[in-house]
């Protein structure tokens, strides 16, 4: 245990310490504190101070006035401006600046109003959905005086249908409810699927670099395959959990000082106020589990291999693995009630993301929760058996090893000592 001890320390202070590893936390930090103030950035870079100036062409009979008021109902960032020129004098003025754009208001030969947005570019989208929705207000209003509709009942024309939704299962979700969780799952599922495909692979690049100096022969003449794996693996969870605890303490504080007006919370504003525990601990199991489980695949993987880039081609199983789960874990957040999900769930390797969906926002039986982290810890020690095998017959092989046989060669290479 003293040697274990001293491996897991040393492992996980020298990544701690190391260049990579500084740099890569610096980075992220910085882009934490970007995204968090993301707003005053844009606001300080935005040189859009001024409003979109649009000249517009009335060739109706007088509807301008009608439609100046709603696109101020739509948006205050619009400026309109009547004119009597033709479009070819527009066009002059549009490229010299004078205007933004124009727009031609008409009729149809049914009398239907319609609208011909002109700009030097559509890129900006948001202004073609302004000036659509302005002018659907328009032709409602218009539409309703011909109809002598009174305002309120135009207003309870155009108040969307109510529809109820009641679950006849016992204990079974509300829509608010749903929602709420899948709003968490959704940014979990990024959390566990990114964390552990860039950490657990470093275990095996990790393992890949120190066959490199030739060092593994004298540790595992001295401490057991399975201690020096298993160090290996914890001493590097270790460090993930510091740098992810410096990501999630830092992204509180700036985003908590950017929303420090709102009312309700930090976490209420993300729509997380009634996160139950029993949902942030499963996230917790199930992301430290996952990554047990393909940091353990990982090391052994990577002690078949000692280059750097046969190791990220010989890790590639692993990212497919992930890419399928975190696929159907998508799909699933629609539709987690669906058999592909739920058989799917049980499956160690994408356990870790489509149970915790199920878990998050279905009432499942407790017993299926068991299970799959049953099957997962079980998986866990097959790996760490297995691998203890291969990685100390694998630290032992060294030049070019792409191949999958190889396994075959470090278990043989074990059996020979």
């Amino acid at each position: 245990m003293n040697k274990f001890g001293i491996m897991l320390g040393h492992t996980y202070f020298t990544k701690l310490k190391s260049k990579s590893f500084i740099v890569t936390t610096v980075i992220m930090l910085i882009a934490v504190i970007l995204f968090a103030n993301i707003g005053r950035i844009i606001a300080f870079f935005d040189n859009d101070s001024e409003k979109y100036h649009l000249a517009v062409i009335d060739q109706t009979t007088g509807v301008f006035e009608l439609f100046e008021q709603h696109v101020g109902d739509v948006t205050d960032d619009m400026m309109l401006t009547k004119v009597a020129e033709t479009e070819e004098a527009l066009q002059k003025a549009v490229n010299k600046g004078t205007y933004d754009g124009y727009l031609i208001l008409e009729t149809d030969k049914t009398n239907v109003l319609k609208g011909i947005y002109k700009a030097p570019s559509l890129a900006q989208s948001g202004r073609t959905m302004e000036l659509q929705s302005a002018l659907q207000a328009t032709k409602s209003t218009l539409a309703a005086e011909q109809l002598q509709l009174s305002p309120e009942q135009l207003e309870s024309l155009n108040s969307p249908v109510l529809l109820e939704k009641v679950s006849l299962m016992e204990h079974a979700k509300s829509e608010e409810e749903l929602n709420q969780a899948r709003g968490l799952v959704y940014i979990l599922l990024f959390i566990i699927y990114f964390a552990v495909i860039f950490y657990a692979n470093t275990v095996g690049i990790e393992i890949a670099n120190e066959k490199s100096s030739r060092v593994m022969e004298i540790l595992i003449s001295s401490v057991s395959p399975t201690k020096q794996m298993f160090a290996k693996i914890i001493g590097l969870a270790l460090v993930s959990l510091t740098q992810m605890a410096l990501f999630l303490g830092i992204g509180y504080v700036a985003i908590s000082k950017n929303f420090d007006t709102l009312q309700g919370g930090f976490f209420d504003f993300f729509g997380f106020g009634e996160t139950s525990i029993s949902s942030i601990l499963y996230a917790i199991v199930f992301f430290l589990l996952g990554y047990l489980l393909f940091a353990t695949l990982a090391a052994f993987l990577g002690s078949l291999v000692s280059r750097t880039e046969d190791a990220q081609q010989m890790l590639m199983p692993i990212s497919f693995i992930l890419m399928i789960g975190f696929f159907i874990a998508m799909y699933g957040l629609s539709n987690p009630e669906s058999t592909v999900v739920t058989v799917t769930s049980f499956i160690p390797f994408f356990t870790p993301m489509l149970m915790f969906l199920r878990v998050g926002m279905l009432n499942i039986p407790l017993w299926e929760t068991m299970l799959s982290i049953s099957l997962m810890v079980l998986t866990i020690g097959i790996l760490a058996t297995i691998g203890a095998r291969v990685y100390r017959g694998g630290v032992l092989m060294y030049g070019h090893s792409r191949s999958f046989k190889d396994i075959k060669k470090a278990l043989q290479l074990t059996k020979n000592e």
